[in-house]
């Protein structure tokens, strides 16, 4: 049967963490390719209040050697106000008008009000230095996504342009204790101006209706896959979650084929989230995060279609 193959643990922070803004966790692994098998491996880590801000640490993910391990934030969270304040989460990267991204969901924990996040982008320098692109929004929230924006997600469309996907929450409480944040999609032509289409993934409450952290390939016949993070609002902590479209516009939930689960014990035993899918020497790998919203540090798993 096709599953992914897990490979263990890849990284996690050491005891004590690497600076004061990088303490603990390594969530959202987001691969650059360096050279050879070596990836410069971005994630999202976090202070003593939970501000979590961009670190990095350079890994040859054949033979699981960390070849750098990086000391100093990329990119920190920003000023009181801004809307990155609390906490820069990142998603992937894509390449328009000559010119390398990182996109990130922004938080803001205001004391008195829920918290919630918008979705901005960083400038992605030659030399993998990260500089924030504007202080304001690429995404906030509007009447499509009126309440809270997450963990984008771009590709280049075959014919042109480009498509995003992002969880939008549409309310804090679904009526079974768990949020209901649903997968929406964008479109643009430039890559810096969007037009956003609405709810692009269906979402079933009491199976899967908490989604975070979508991305997508196209795959060697022409569809598309996603993966995700999701919650079925019974209670479960994190899985990651699969869906398939012949032409990324309709798309189908296929939780049965993600072929990846919680391990029996050990880092990855209670929570599995925020995966990233790419291609290496002919193989598919996934970074993918464990217990405690990445607390553990990230592992890779390869898939095996036996």
């Amino acid at each position: 049967m096709a599953s992914w193959v897990k490979r263990g643990l890849l990284y996690s922070l050491p005891e004590g963490g690497l600076h004061p803004k990088l303490m603990s966790h390594a969530a959202n692994p987001l691969p650059v390719h360096l050279e050879g098998s070596v990836y410069r491996i971005f994630y999202s880590a976090r202070d003593a209040h939970s501000r979590s801000s961009v670190g990095a640490v350079d890994i040859d993910i054949e033979s699981r050697r960390i070849v750098h391990e990086h000391v100093e934030p990329f990119f920190e969270y920003g000023p009181p106000g801004s809307f990155y304040a609390d906490g820069v989460s990142i998603g992937n990267c894509y390449e328009a008008n000559g010119q390398r991204y990182m996109l990130f969901m922004g938080w803001q924990a205001p004391r008195d009000r829920h918290w919630r996040g918008d979705i901005g982008r960083l400038v992605v320098r030659p030399d993998l230095t990260l500089a924030l692109d504007s202080p304001e929004p690429l995404m906030g929230a509007d009447a499509t996504d009126p309440i809270s924006l997450a963990y984008p997600w771009v590709m280049r469309k075959a014919g042109g342009g480009y498509r995003m996907w992002y969880p939008s929450t549409r309310t804090w409480e679904a009526g079974n204790g768990e949020m209901l944040a649903v997968l929406n999609g964008a479109d643009s032509e430039d890559g810096d101006h969007w037009t956003r289409t609405g709810q692009a993934v269906p979402y079933e409450l009491g199976k899967a209706q908490a989604f975070s952290r979508p991305n997508v390939l196209q795959n060697a016949n022409g569809g598309y896959e996603m993966w995700f993070s999701y919650r079925s609002g019974t209670g479960e902590s994190y899985r990651i979650g699969y869906a398939t479209s012949p032409d990324s516009d309709q798309w189908q939930l296929e939780l049965a084929s993600v072929g990846i689960d919680v391990s029996d014990s050990g880092w990855d035993s209670d929570m599995i989230e925020y995966p990233f899918v790419f291609e290496h020497g002919g193989q598919r790998c996934m970074l993918y995060n464990g217990n405690g919203y990445g607390k553990t540090g990230f592992g890779m798993a390869v898939w095996s279609g036996a």
